[in-house]
């Protein structure tokens, strides 16, 4: 919004006034307004190594119920914002609660899911996402045209909303049965287990979950145990969905979309009404997703996504190599309809295939006893790629012009080589048997597998000293009881 930058980025406020500019791609091209953007993430990143301890120590209620508060104290510094070093402060603070809520709410959602609609249940964490998304698009259509420097303000404060009801909402909701039985809480576990299965015949599922905390218990060092060679296919996998799903591109459309399409000479009014109908698309592909995931399985989402993906950015970067160059250029009417489609299509199969899956996957592969601290990784990645791409995307844009699409596009390539041929499907397996039911049979992964499948790691004493021993036969998980 102009009143925004006049205020806190006048250099580029100034660059956006002058008429006949000659850096078409480059006018928004400034490393502090990447910075705002960015550093919500970077804080995000940091405060993730914090979520994981919550998670694991307090539970992951408490862990969002701390997001929604950290969101609301965020929101507060933005809307009233007085200078820069204010605006980021409330940014980083921002980021904080984005660190503990993506750490917590898909481990909430994956374990107190039953596992026939583990996948499309996750998933309504990334419908939410892409709702917040859309909305936030709408407020900012609405807003820009407030004059008096309230407009920004107005959008800015509006985002207290979803974070008061994300605070609310972990005031109501109770814990996991992973979680409560996880720190000795067996019978509340328990009596929750009963309750979100709507039944009593909950024995054989509950006495899985405390044998799996069990062998979660004997682990005193997760990090260290996550880089063992069995845990290694779930870290890989994890890691690589992570950074495949920011080099999609997806995050260089969504933050910047008006910009996107003010550059391309739609003008700010049609820039924020193009930014809206994409923020729609996505939210109805992520409806699709919630629909096929639990039936035609991750991998086959991820692949046709791949195809339409990379169809999609190519065929952008040619429109844009050849119709607008350096100067003023803009695109005709027809050309920025098709352009205005393509995006739509790629947004589309961006959110029913690499935006929801890059979080439910890694949320269900790893064993109760990495799972926290493995989430607390998939989230720092994701976010250190996030910031990495924000902060370098509108320089990226200026230098490599329309080559950014066919740069991404590159990348949609390999992941999709990547899935392929090394992402093993985890449709309607039970969380606690991927072991035996997916890695154990994978043609690649299976020889992570071989080499002390049985035995846990104990460090002992806090030291480096490790003894290992077989836990595999002869334990009653009732004895805890």
């Amino acid at each position: 919004m102009p009143d925004f930058l006049e205020i806190f980025f006048p250099v580029v406020y100034n660059r956006t006034q002058e008429p006949g500019i000659s850096a078409n791609y480059c006018k928004y091209d400034n490393q502090g307004l990447q910075l705002f953007t960015s550093s919500l993430y970077l804080a995000g990143l940091t405060a993730t190594f914090f979520a994981s301890y919550t998670t694991r120590k307090l539970g992951r209620r408490l862990t969002m119920l701390i997001a929604g508060i950290l969101f609301i104290i965020g929101v507060v510094l933005n809307a009233a914002a007085q200078n820069l070093a204010m605006l980021i402060i409330g940014r980083i603070l921002l980021g904080c609660g984005v660190g503990f809520a993506n750490q917590g709410v898909p481990l909430f959602l994956s374990e107190i899911a039953p596992t026939k609609i583990r996948g499309g249940l996750n998933i309504l964490f990334q419908l939410n996402v892409t709702i917040g998304i859309l909305f936030a698009e709408l407020v900012n259509y609405s807003t820009v045209k407030i004059e008096g420097g309230w407009g920004w303000r107005l959008s800015l404060g509006l985002a207290g909303i979803p974070a008061t009801l994300l605070t609310l909402g972990a005031l109501l909701v109770v814990d996991t049965p992973n979680s409560l039985i996880e720190r000795g809480h067996l019978e509340e576990g328990k009596a929750v287990l009963r309750r979100i299965r709507g039944t009593d015949k909950i024995e054989a599922e509950f006495l899985e979950l405390v044998e799996a905390s069990r062998v979660a218990k004997l682990v005193k060092h997760p990090f260290r145990n996550l880089i063992q060679r069995r845990n290694r296919p779930q870290l890989v996998i994890a890691v690589a969905l992570q950074i495949f799903q920011q080099f999609t591109g997806i995050n260089a459309i969504m933050f910047y979309a008006p910009v996107l399409f003010d550059t391309l000479g739609f003008g700010n009014d049609a820039a924020l009404y193009s930014a809206v109908v994409t923020g729609a698309v996505n939210v109805l592909s992520t409806m699709v997703s919630i629909y096929s995931v639990d039936k035609v399985g991750r991998r086959a989402l991820l692949l046709e996504a791949g195809v339409q993906m990379f169809f999609s950015q190519l065929v952008i970067g040619i429109i844009l190599g050849i119709k607008v160059k350096d100067h003023s250029d803009s695109l005709s009417k027809g050309f920025a309809i098709l352009v205005v489609i393509l995006v739509c299509t790629f947004v589309s199969s961006f959110a029913w295939s690499w935006g929801p899956l890059g979080w439910l996957i890694p949320s269900e592969i790893f064993p109760l006893e990495t799972r926290s601290v493995g989430q607390s990784v998939t989230v720092c990645v994701n976010l250190l790629f996030t910031f990495l791409i924000a902060q370098a995307f509108l320089s990226m844009l200026c230098h490599l012009k329309y080559g950014i699409f066919l740069f991404f596009s590159g990348w949609v390539l390999i992941m999709s080589i990547f899935t392929l041929f090394l992402l093993p499907e985890t449709k309607n397996v039970p969380i606690e048997e991927m072991t035996e039911r997916v890695w154990k049979k994978h043609w690649f992964w299976k020889r992570f597998m071989d080499d002390g499948e049985d035995e846990v790691v104990i460090f002992t004493n806090g030291t480096d000293d490790s003894e290992k021993k077989d836990y595999s036969n002869g334990f009653d998980p009732a004895s805890q009881l």
